[in-house]
C-alpha cells in the first residue's frame, strides 16, 4: 500500500550509533506496548542501553495489512489468528539438518536447483563469510564437504557486515557453469560482483582465474552492504545494496536516484551495453527518467539483509535493517520506494519531502522483539505440507522466528513460531531444490571465525 503523492515527513527522535548488521550495539527508543499503531504518528522516545542478547518477550509485533489507508490507523497485534483452518500457521521445529558438518560464519545457503554432473544427487553449497564455498550431497548423514572455490585472498572481510556474502547460480548452469557472487573488497572498499565458471574439467570445482567483474559499487563505510544477489523468474540478476552504512544515512542514499545505495537492482548479465558488462533491461523502471540509475528497480531501502522470490507466485520477499526503532519485511515491486530514512517502518525519521507515494512494510517490529531482521522464503517444500504458502523469517539477535500468510494485499495470519530460548542466531536461510527451507546459525554472536551450522524448519507434528 502507498501513502500520498507527496508526503511530507517530520523528524521522530532518533539516536545515532554505528549500526551492524548483527550486533547493531542499539542507544535507541524502545516501542511502545500499544495495540494500536497509528501511521505518521512519531513515538516519544525512551532512550536506554541496549544490547544484543538484552532483549524481552513482552513488546507486540505490528502487523499491518497492505490494504489499509496510509492514514488510518492500523491494528498491532502479537499474532493475527487466521480467520479459517487454511489460513492456520503449525508449529514448527529446527532440525539438525546435516549434524556431522560446521561451519565458518555460514551466511548463505544454496543449491544449484540439478545436480552438478550426471548421475549424482543435488549439491548444496554454504557460503562461510571469510571467503570459501563449500559443497556437499544433501544427505543428512554427510560427514564431510569438499571446498569448491576459496577467495580469501580476494575477499575483505574487516568489518562485522563484509565478507562473502551472497551467490547465485545461472539458471542454465548445467550447460555454461556460471555462478554469481557478491563480495567485499578493499582498496578501494567496495561492493563486487562477478561472474564465475567452474573448471573445465571439472564441473564440482569453482574456477578463481575466471572472474569477470560485473559491478563494482564503492562503499563508504564497512556496513550496511545489503548483498543478496539471485535470479529472478524472469531470468534477470537481482541485487540489494544497503545505504552505504554508517548510521542514519548519512548521504541520504535511500532517496536518491542517483546512486546505486539503498537500492534493490535488476540487470541483464546475458547481454552487454556498451560501456557497461551487462545490459539495463528496458522495463526497468528508470531507463527513461533523467540522472536516475537505470538499474534501479527499487529504493528507500536501509539494508536489505535476504531477499527471495517466491517460487510459486514470484513475488519478490525482503528484510530490510532497521536503524533505531523498526525491522520490517517488505514486498518489493518495480519502481516502488521503501521510505528510507523519511521512515523508519510505518513511522517518520527525518524530514523531507518524498518523491511520490511510499510504500509501507507488510510487518515491522520494534525493538522489544528484535534488532536485526533476516529476510527468509515462502515456503514451498513438500516435507511439511501444512506450512505450504508461510513467509518464514527471523530476527538475529532475539532468536526468533515468525511466519505470516499474506493473500490479496494483505495479512491473513502471522505468528512467533520459535520463542528466543528455542532459537538460533538466524545468519540466513536457505532453500534446496525441492522448496524445503534451512537456517544458517552461528553458535554464538559476532565472533570472528565462530562455527556455525545448517537447521531445516519441519512442522511439529510432520504434517
Amino acid at each position: 500500500m502507498t501513502g500520498p503523492a507527496r508526503c511530507i515527513v517530520a523528524a521522530t527522535p532518533s539516536v545515532p550509533y554505528h549500526a551492524r548488521m548483527h550486533t547493531c550495539s542499539h542507544r535507541s527508543a524502545a516501542n511502545t506496548a500499544s495495540a494500536l499503531i497509528a501511521h505518521g504518528v512519531p513515538r516519544p522516545a525512551r532512550s536506554r542501553r541496549r544490547t544484543a542478547l538484552g532483549l524481552t518477550a513482552a513488546a507486540l509485533l505490528t502487523a499491518v495489512s497492505c490494504a489499509d489507508s496510509a492514514d488510518t490507523p492500523s491494528a498491532a497485534t502479537a499474532q493475527i489468528a487466521p480467520a479459517s483452518a487454511a489460513d492456520a500457521i503449525p508449529d514448527i521445529r529446527l532440525v539438525p539438518a546435516f549434524p556431522k558438518l560446521s561451519f565458518v560464519r555460514p551466511v548463505f545457503l544454496a543449491s544449484s536447483g540439478q545436480p552438478v554432473a550426471e548421475g549424482e544427487r543435488e549439491w548444496l553449497f554454504v557460503l562461510e563469510q571469510p571467503g570459501r564455498i563449500v559443497m556437499f550431497p544433501n544427505d543428512q548423514d554427510v560427514d564431510a564437504h569438499e571446498i569448491f572455490l576459496d577467495l580469501t585472498g580476494r575477499v575483505y572481510d574487516h568489518h562485522n557486515e563484509e565478507g562473502l556474502l551472497s551467490l547465485a547460480f545461472h539458471p542454465r548452469f548445467r550447460e555454461n557453469g556460471e555462478f554469481f557472487l557478491y563480495y567485499s573488497a578493499n582498496g578501494p572498499r567496495r561492493g563486487v560482483v562477478s561472474r564465475f565458471r567452474v573448471m573445465k574439467d571439472d564441473p564440482r570445482r569453482g574456477d578463481p582465474e575466471s572472474e569477470q567483474v560485473i559491478l563494482s559499487v564503492d562503499q563508504p563505510w564497512g556496513n550496511h552492504n545489503g548483498s543478496t544477489i539471485l535470479f529472478g523468474p524472469d531470468g534477470c540478476l537481482y541485487i540489494s545494496l544497503g545505504d552505504g552504512g554508517w548510521a542514519n544515512d548519512p548521504l541520504n542514499s535511500g532517496q536518491d536516484l542517483s546512486t546505486l545505495l539503498g537500492t534493490i537492482l535488476r540487470i541483464d548479465v546475458d547481454s552487454t551495453d556498451a560501456d557497461r558488462a551487462y545490459a539495463i533491461p528496458k522495463d526497468n523502471p528508470f531507463v527513461a527518467r533523467s540522472g536516475a540509475r537505470p538499474e534501479i528497480w527499487a529504493w528507500g531501502l536501509r539494508n536489505v539483509w535476504r531477499m527471495s522470490f517466491d517460487r510459486a507466485t514470484g513475488e519478490l520477499w525482503a528484510g530490510d535493517v532497521g536503524q533505531n526503532q523498526w525491522e520490517e519485511i517488505d514486498l518489493i515491486v518495480k519502481g516502488g520506494n521503501y521510505g528510507w530514512k523519511l521512515r523508519e517502518g510505518f513511522h517518520p525519521f527525518a524530514d523531507g519531502t518524498a518523491d511520490g507515494p511510499l510504500i509501507d512494510p507488510v510487518v515491522a517490529y520494534g525493538r522489544r522483539e528484535g534488532i536485526s531482521v533476516t529476510g527468509g522464503y515462502v515456503y514451498r517444500g513438500t516435507r511439511s505440507p501444512s506450512l505450504q504458502g508461510v513467509y518464514l523469517y527471523a530476527d538475529y539477535a532475539s532468536r526468533r522466528l515468525w511466519g505470516l500468510r499474506h493473500r490479496d494485499g494483505r495479512v491473513v495470519s502471522h505468528r512467533l513460531l520459535v520463542e528466543p530460548g528455542d532459537g538460533r542466531y538466524v545468519a540466513s536461510f536457505g532453500e534446496d531444490a525441492a522448496g524445503e527451507v534451512y537456517i544458517c546459525t552461528f553458535d554464538q554472536p559476532d565472533r570472528r571465525n565462530v562455527r556455525g551450522r545448517l537447521f531445516r524448519i519441519v512442522t511439529r507434528d510432520g504434517n
